[in-house]
């Protein structure tokens, strides 16, 4: 049964992949929006998941405004997924008056540099639309990690895809991607991750609008380690074809304290930044999966629900950037980075 099941999540991916790319762009983003209507009004365990991740974002919204975010959500996230269907097949000319970067400098002062860079972006519009605009417009390189897929045959297609944007991608496997991450940054080199939401043991506690939530230790830990830059970047959807994004100021590391306490203290920092550009565009968040801790205790038969809802594969954009450590069975729900 769960080789038909990784056949099939393969199938439809693949499905999506050759006939998403075919179908004119104002074809192909109207069936978005039917797409993410109907899962809207189904109310399924992911819309569900995600009003209430919305709730803690926008604590003073009442149901019906609860009810229209999240519809504007799974709109955004369709948008995102027929975006990425088609990215391969779009001119690359096209990036530099559809995706608008401000403080970009942040960005192009440390690659000129050459201590390397870390972006750290959470889960808003299209973080692949960005790496694109990266290497194609800034004809820039970089290195990210993707989480290991079931079935493999789909890891290896989101690998390909990734790939094809001009991305080297590490699979996430025990500690070697973190090393060859520190390498690339000692060379100069730029990496970029997605980080918003932990997936080990190793992640740290941060304060996220008011509540508790683990985010990965990775890229503090990575400019500790190699003198890197740590940058958070933050995405939002304009009217379509447009993205806009920003590159904040650097994370510093802090100059006293022991490695916990600037990793503590730099994680949170990087949350806070996420914290702002969510809270400015919650419909462009794609956390579809539990994030706080409380949320994510005790288990019950609602998150197994939720599970199902979700295939097991990851999703484009599912890097971690965490300090090597074992995974945890609870957080293997669905789309995760």
């Amino acid at each position: 049964m769960a080789g038909l099941k990784d056949r099939l999540t393969d199938g439809l991916y693949g499905l999506g992949w050759a006939g998403v790319k075919k179908l004119p762009e104002p074809a192909a983003a109207a069936l978005g929006r039917r797409i993410a209507d109907y899962a809207w009004k189904r109310r399924g365990a992911s819309v569900l998941r995600l009003e209430s991740n919305l709730a803690r974002v926008v604590p003073d919204a009442g149901p019906e405004r609860l009810r229209e975010l999240s519809r504007a959500g799974m709109r955004s996230y369709m948008r995102y997924w027929m975006e990425s269907f088609r990215l391969p097949t779009v001119d690359p000319k096209r990036f530099a008056d559809e995706v608008m970067i401000e403080d970009a400098h942040h960005l192009t002062d440390g690659i000129a540099a050459g201590r390397g860079v870390i972006v750290a972006l959470p889960h808003l519009a299209n973080w692949d639309l960005a790496g694109a605009w990266v290497t194609s417009h800034l004809g820039v390189p970089f290195t990210t990690v993707a989480e290991r897929l079931k079935p493999e045959s789909l890891f290896d297609r989101f690998v390909a895809y990734r790939e094809s944007l001009g991305m080297e991608v590490l699979p996430h496997t025990g500690g070697a991607a973190f090393g060859v991450l520190a390498r690339r940054l000692r060379a100069g080199g730029l990496i970029c991750l997605v980080a918003d939401r932990d997936l080990s043991s190793s992640g740290v506690e941060v304060d996220f609008f008011g509540s508790a939530a683990r985010m990965p230790a990775g890229p503090a830990l990575l400019a500790q380690q190699t003198g890197a830059l740590l940058l958070p970047a933050t995405l939002w959807y304009g009217d379509a074809p447009v993205m806009h994004g920003r590159i904040h100021p650097p994370v510093r590391v802090p100059e006293s304290g022991t490695r916990q306490e600037k990793t503590a203290a730099m994680t949170q920092a990087v949350a806070d930044v996420f914290a702002a550009g969510i809270a400015e565009h919650p419909q462009d968040w794609h956390m579809l999966q539990r994030l706080w801790s409380a949320d994510l205790e005790p288990r019950s038969a609602e998150p197994a629900r939720e599970q199902q809802a979700q295939p097991q594969a990851q999703e484009p954009g599912q890097e971690q950037a965490q300090q090597p450590a074992p995974r945890r069975a609870e957080r293997s729900e669905g789309r995760s980075a």
